[in-house]
């Protein structure tokens, strides 16, 4: 298990986190979200023990963080890391050893996850001669070699196309099953609604939303109503109280209102026409995330 526990780290006078808490159990994927230049960067070295924090503290199964516990924390970037120079076989082999991995074992952990990725042709071609997606296949396995107690993934699905997306979430979801504890941060909301129950946004570095993904879509209050239909009279829709906007979206009109006690108002409105559906449905993570955090802009 993870303990981050309120967190401080200054850059000069510039407070890059700001008492920042959370925990990631073991089996469990947590979302660390913000913008760019929100303090998740900074985060993670401390995590990873590269930086100290000003205060608070960095736990991992009840141990402060340092050079005899960093073996046990895998992470992969979205900058590539590798030796490009080195063949996929080598590039493996090294991390494996750094990790504390039994030499005369690995290459059979390395097939293992080679023939799992789809790339065993690939175990003897230098990595400088791979494409970016197979690239950032052979980081993952790197950084998951020795089956680490800690993962943390930052944007770990870039330049991969959907197939390849599919099987790094099934590792990630074997990872989970083995009992690692996952950090996820992604600008791509949608996987992080796939994988996360728990989250924290990050704003300067300091933590504006935090919980379960559940209750803080539930919180947040503003809902989307789904409708598909003929005729529908969307004028007498936008005067009723508690409508905030209507758009169309693929081909269906969603209403957003102010929270769920809005939603039989419209129904009442447009029960006698031709629908197809509807579907009152919570808000995306894309949605709190905007709002929470644009609105907080100096």
């Amino acid at each position: 298990m993870l303990e981050v526990k309120n967190i401080v780290k200054y850059y000069g006078n510039n407070k890059a986190v700001d008492n920042l808490s959370f925990t990631v159990k073991n089996g469990e994927i947590f979302g660390l979200l913000g913008e760019n230049g929100a303090g998740k960067t900074t985060t993670f070295r401390i995590i990873m023990g590269l930086i100290e924090a000003n205060s608070g503290e960095v736990l991992l199964d009840h141990t402060k963080i340092n050079y005899q516990n960093t073996d046990k924390i895998g992470f992969v970037t979205e900058e590539r890391s590798l030796l490009t120079k080195l063949t996929v076989l080598e590039q493996l082999k090294f991390y494996g050893v750094l990790k504390g991995l039994d030499e005369r074992n690995i290459e059979k952990e390395i097939d293992k996850w080679l023939k799992k990725f789809e790339i065993t042709n690939y175990k003897y071609r230098k990595i400088k001669e791979l494409s970016k997606g197979n690239q950032q296949k052979i980081q993952f396995i790197s950084a998951i070699i020795n089956h680490p107690k800690l993962l943390i993934l930052d944007e770990p699905f870039t330049g991969l196309d959907p197939i390849n997306v599919k099987l790094m979430k099934e590792a990630i979801y074997d990872l989970q099953k083995e009992g690692c504890s996952i950090i996820f941060s992604s600008h791509q909301m949608e996987y992080i609604e796939d994988f996360c129950e728990k989250l924290v946004i990050l704003v300067k570095g300091r933590p504006v939303v935090s919980g379960m993904l559940k209750t803080i879509k539930e919180e947040f209050g503003i809902k989307n109503i789904m409708i598909r239909g003929e005729d529908l009279p969307l004028e007498k829709i936008k005067k009723v109280k508690g409508v905030l906007d209507i758009n169309k979206v693929r081909g269906e009109i969603e209403v957003k209102i102010e929270d769920k006690s809005i939603a039989p108002k419209i129904f009442s409105l447009i029960k006698n026409c031709n629908i197809t559906k509807y579907d009152l449905v919570e808000p995306t993570l894309n949605e709190i995330f905007i709002a929470k955090v644009g609105g907080i802009h100096e």
